[in-house]
């Protein structure tokens, strides 16, 4: 398993953290993950289209303002695969977390790839005023095949990569529970909890669809962590200085 680096943002602080001061930032680092299976290689997110990085309002418009790209160029999962030997035609599963434009950036580049997401989330980012939600199809709608998850889906099918529904975030937010061998259980959260705060104080995100949906994921991912596993929240960069990336990889 590879953490890469999909990018990164700034944005409101308030947005995530009560009581922040109107005018405060933080940086949000956007994460992807790499699973080298011996069926198949399986991304989990594929963050920020690499053009954001140079001028995010010409694919975002009038997002970029209050999620604003300051990556340089090059940081994007494009290349923090290069640097552990592979090509997006090296992927062959692609697990979108849900369809915002920072989770899904990337996924024009990986054609080969069998694409999966809860079926809940392409509804909502079918639906009328979805843009104004943070939904942009040109990130997401592909002509690459796209099979929707209704309840959990077994990736492998031998119980070492299953999603998990999250809703509260976005209707058809989805998490990843992964079983390692040598470094035990992961539970790769993304944007139901963005912060580890959030999820220690039971602070809802101002971002948030349903607050009360996310409160109660919160408890579902507490009763994982009780059992021992490590949560991966979606973007928390102290959490991110902590974590092996790119080439070191947790087996």
């Amino acid at each position: 398993m590879h953490f890469l680096d999909g990018g990164r943002l700034r944005m409101r602080r308030k947005i995530f953290v009560p009581g922040a001061e109107k005018d405060e930032s933080i940086e949000l680092p956007v994460i992807s993950t790499l699973f080298r299976h011996g069926r198949g290689n399986v991304l989990f997110d594929t963050g920020c289209h690499p053009s954001v990085n140079t001028d995010a309002e010409a694919r975002w418009g009038g997002m970029a303002k209050f999620m604003t790209p300051i990556a340089p160029p090059k940081q994007d999962v494009i290349h923090a695969l290069d640097e552990v030997g592979l090509k997006p035609e090296d992927i062959d599963i692609v697990i979108n977390s849900h369809l915002h434009p920072d989770h899904c950036g990337c996924n024009e580049f990986f054609t080969r790839a069998q694409f999966f997401c809860h079926a809940d989330e392409v509804v909502a980012a079918n639906a009328d005023g979805a843009q104004k939600m943070g939904y942009m199809k040109a990130e997401w709608e592909h002509p690459m095949r796209l099979d929707t998850i209704h309840d959990s889906l077994d990736v492998m099918g031998d119980g070492r990569l299953v999603t998990v529904n999250l809703p509260g975030h976005t209707p058809g937010q989805i998490g990843l529970h992964a079983e390692l061998e040598r470094d035990g259980t992961f539970f790769i959260v993304s944007d139901a909890v963005a912060l580890e705060r959030n999820l220690d104080n039971d602070e809802a995100p101002l971002n948030a669809w349903n607050a009360d949906r996310l409160l109660g994921t919160y408890e579902t991912i507490r009763a994982r962590r009780d059992k021992g596993a490590t949560i991966i929240c979606g973007h928390d960069d102290e959490q991110w200085q902590r974590l092996q990336t790119g080439q070191h990889a947790y087996a």
